[in-house]
């Protein structure tokens, strides 16, 4: 069994973490929360991977928590070919905002834009009234980049609105995939319909923290609080909410949506997506910074341990990611694709608390890492990072050796 870690380890569910078995083996490795991500699947599997933790924590005495991480406006790239559509750099190609089951068509096809390689929808219905002309628009986070050049509100043809872009970076885009518009204001709501349905689940099925993708502002943490409110009902306590920082209007508001949520994650796959990927490591260290002026907890996530999908052991960069983030303030560090669908899950967990044993040993005995007050409490009412901060003080006057938590 692992020593106790200051810095609490996240494991995303999913095949490669399917089975009791793995989850106690992951547990034992240092695991102490574990992720649904409610973008894959539906109720049956989320019940089977709750089903799997409850019983995983009853098998070791550990009692892990669950959070279930709300799929969020995501706007993808609806129906295409089996094989996707290729697109070159120079091409241009239409999008719409016809759906996820409408059809794309391409050049060859009767009635298709001649000036165009192909049409493609998405999800986002208003995805034409949104976006402008000299706007960014990235598919797959960022794989295939285009640069919106025509803007056809009710082209003269009698066709769906449709933007045309040029390619800049190409590749094949495939059915599904993620649309990034880092330049424009989207007019589509915090919470989509499937996101509802999950959130009932959550809450139903008692989950310990819900988070919530692609927050803008604070009102959309207000939203999703007053939603859950109304699920549990008066003398439930509600899954504390994790807003996931990944837009640059996030980071706008920043301080308004600390102000509001219980903790916050570093979601840094989109966040470099939408921001200059440069930018990410600053605004990690900003991010981390701001939010322990309110008391408020961080996770720091994805690609930590990237080639961990593959490989046994990671790479050097990656063990100094994981532990410069510990040593920025990160509360929990989180594993996605190394346990939702890696060759080695719990090599992964094993190497993650390694790396913060060994950190948190250095900061132990430097000064420079020793905790402080949270300055903005006031602001927050924050109750627990108030207790928690008295309880610091007392620990320190009395030179305390343990403490004990009495719920």
């Amino acid at each position: 069994m692992v020593d106790f870690l200051l810095t609490k380890i996240i494991a995303t569910l999913g095949p490669a973490s399917g089975d009791v078995a793995t989850v106690v083996r992951l547990i034992e490795e240092g695991a102490r929360v574990f992720r649904i991500n409610f973008s894959h699947g539906h109720e049956d599997d989320f019940a089977r991977s709750l089903s799997l933790v409850r019983e995983a924590s009853r098998q070791t005495g550990i009692e892990a928590a669950v959070l279930g991480d709300l799929s969020g406006p995501k706007i993808r790239v609806g129906q295409l070919p089996t094989e996707g559509i290729e697109v070159s750099p120079g091409d241009r190609v239409a999008f719409t905002g016809e759906g996820r089951d409408a059809k794309a068509t391409t050049r060859d096809e009767p009635g298709t834009d001649a000036t165009v390689t192909a049409t493609l929808p998405t999800t986002h219905a208003q995805l034409v009234n949104d976006v402008e002309v000299g706007h960014r628009l990235l598919v797959d986070d960022g794989t295939e980049r285009m640069l919106v050049v025509e803007r056809h509100l009710h082209p003269p043809d009698g066709g769906p609105a449709r933007l045309i872009c040029q390619v800049i970076v190409g590749g094949v885009i495939t059915t599904g995939k993620g649309v990034n518009l880092p330049d424009s204001t989207l007019s589509i709501p915090s919470m989509t319909p499937r996101d509802e349905d999950c959130a009932r689940w959550a809450v139903a099925n008692q989950l310990d923290f819900v988070a919530l993708s692609f927050v803008r502002q604070a009102e959309d943490v207000r939203q999703l609080k007053s939603f859950l409110r109304t699920l549990a009902g008066n003398g439930v306590n509600l899954p504390p909410i994790i807003a996931k920082i990944e837009k640059p209007q996030a980071l706008a508001d920043l301080e308004g949506i600390l102000s509001v949520t219980d903790a916050v994650m570093v979601a840094r796959g989109d966040l470099g997506v939408e921001m200059d990927l440069a930018e990410v490591p600053a605004l990690q260290k900003r991010i981390i910074k701001q939010a322990h002026s309110f008391g408020r907890p961080v996770i720091v996530a994805t690609q930590m341990l990237q080639s961990m999908i593959e490989d046994f052991s990671p790479t050097r960069a990656e063990v100094s990611d994981v532990a410069n983030a510990i040593f920025d303030g990160a509360d929990a560090v989180m594993l996605s694709g190394e346990t939702a669908v890696g060759n080695h899950p719990v090599q992964a967990v094993h190497m993650m608390a390694r790396i913060a044993r060994t950190t948190e040993k250095e900061m132990a005995g430097d000064p420079v890492y020793k905790a402080r007050a949270p300055m903005r409490l006031r602001e927050s009412r924050y109750r627990t990072a108030a207790l928690a901060h008295g309880v610091s003080s007392m620990v320190s006057d009395l030179q305390a050796k343990l403490v004990v938590n009495w719920a």
